[in-house]
């Protein structure tokens, strides 16, 4: 029997019941939205997407899913505390498109970093994590300076070992740990003096998707051809994307880079 979008929508009913949860099926986009009746947060899943993946393993592909999405509305649903938490806080790299805002409204903690990306903070739980907001904040009488000051100190701490990669004399460095934070050492700026110091040439980054850092000592023209056809490549096949667009450090600060067609560097 084919699975149809109809027929995971009925599956996914069954298999998520909840008095408190309320569920309903976008046609258009062939979405299949749950969440709590209460405060309407929740999460919406691509049907054909998930049909993809039972068409490839089966009942397990299902079981992840509700797995996935019981943890993500529980996630949702519970009062966190900050305080006695501070280990668990670090800071997640985003795109600047990405929204400041939950579903509900409620104003996430930001800050400002490059014209393409932005911080976020987030609360680690274990196998997931959720995203700080305002009113957490608030509630704690925590200053932004505080959030931030914690997240950086928690960022350095985690190991930074890249693998390292020569491509026409130019050496590229790749963190992918997959813990969640590897663009996030971005903000590690120790380590990025380290690199800077080592370097022979140039220091270009990139923060193609959330789960990769890449380096780039950069030695001759082709280095930044490479890096821009390497960032692009790593930004279309990231599970959250951030920016298709590769920087110089200089100075402490991020500079992005276009890579123009004779293989100079704009900035």
């Amino acid at each position: 029997m084919k699975m149809t979008s109809i027929k995971m929508k009925r599956i996914l009913e069954e298999r998520l019941v909840n008095p408190d949860y309320q569920t309903s099926y976008n046609r258009d986009k062939d979405t299949f939205r749950i969440e709590w009746r209460a405060t309407k947060q929740g999460v919406t899943i691509t049907l054909p997407n998930v049909i993809g993946k039972y068409n490839q393993r089966g009942e397990q592909a299902i079981d992840e899913l509700v797995d996935h999405i019981t943890e993500s509305l529980r996630i949702m649903n519970q009062e966190y505390e900050l305080t006695g938490m501070e280990k668990h806080i670090f800071p997640v790299i985003r795109a600047t498109s990405f929204p400041t805002e939950t579903k509900a409204g409620t104003t996430l903690a930001t800050k400002d970093h490059t014209a393409e990306t932005r911080i976020f903070y987030a609360l680690d739980l274990g196998k997931s994590y959720r995203l700080i907001d305002e009113p957490m904040l608030e509630k704690e009488n925590w200053t932004y300076e505080r959030i931030d000051e914690i997240a950086t100190f928690n960022i350095r701490s985690l190991k930074a070992d890249p693998k390292k990669d020569t491509v026409a004399d130019n050496d590229f460095y790749f963190i992918a740990t997959q813990d969640g934070y590897d663009a996030s050492r971005i903000l590690n700026e120790a380590f990025l003096e380290e690199m800077k110091a080592n370097s022979k040439g140039e220091l270009a980054l990139a923060v193609p998707h959330q789960d990769v850092l890449i380096l780039a000592d950069i030695q001759n023209k082709t280095g930044y051809d490479i890096l821009a056809q390497m960032t692009m490549k790593f930004f279309a096949e990231g599970r959250i994307p951030i920016t298709s667009l590769s920087f110089i450090y200089e100075d402490r600060r991020l500079e992005p880079i276009f890579i123009l067609a004779k293989n100079r560097p704009e900035k």
